[in-house]
């Protein structure tokens, strides 16, 4: 099986809990460990330097896309192993996507929210079958998922939604969550 590439959507920001850091270090050092290139949004600051940094402190392979706005503004961190720059931020959700084999999402704002739904309503729409991951470190994505429970018993959408997403409460359940998948399609 050729290198697995997980793409990690998470916070340009830190977040108040030091539980979210730690989680993002954590999960950038598993993944070199287990030679997965993490593909994510090319930043430097917050969760998304945290995770990318750990990567390459263990001698990981790194991509990151960002769109040309936000160079700035996340800290563009070019010494990846490839570092891409799109025109914009639907253009990088999609090259992240196309370039993973796993969607993971570590806590964040509006723009992970954004990730999460873009990749979730693709799946709902049959465009692809990768596992998605929330990993909701101290019940974080607790009301993301209420959210969607209740999106789901209003009508709007049908229980199956639910399959679509697999949410961890830590990056120990992830791993084995990962192992798991990547020996399926493996055999598949």
């Amino acid at each position: 099986m050729p290198q697995p590439s997980i793409c990690v959507f998470c916070g340009s920001r830190s977040g108040q809990n030091p539980a979210y850091d730690a989680a993002a270090r954590q999960l950038g050092a598993l993944m070199a460990a287990r030679g997965w290139r993490l593909v994510y949004g090319a930043g430097d600051v917050g969760l998304m330097g945290a995770v990318a940094n750990a990567t390459q402190d263990q001698g990981g392979d790194t991509f990151g896309v960002i769109p040309d706005h936000l160079v700035k503004w996340e800290v563009g961190k070019t010494d990846l192993t490839r570092y891409v720059v799109t025109e914009n931020m639907h253009e990088r959700k999609k090259v992240m996507f196309m370039n993973s084999d796993a969607i993971v999402v570590l806590p964040g704002g509006a723009g992970s929210l954004d990730e999460f739904f873009e990749v979730l309503t693709w799946r709902q729409l049959g465009l692809h079958d990768k596992p998605i991951y929330l990993v909701s470190i101290e019940a974080y994505w607790a009301p993301l998922m209420a959210l969607v429970r209740h999106v789901i018993d209003q009508g709007f959408a049908d229980d199956s939604l639910l399959d679509f997403v697999q949410v961890v409460g830590d990056v120990e359940t992830l791993e084995a969550a990962l192992v798991a998948d990547f020996s399926r399609r493996h055999e598949a």
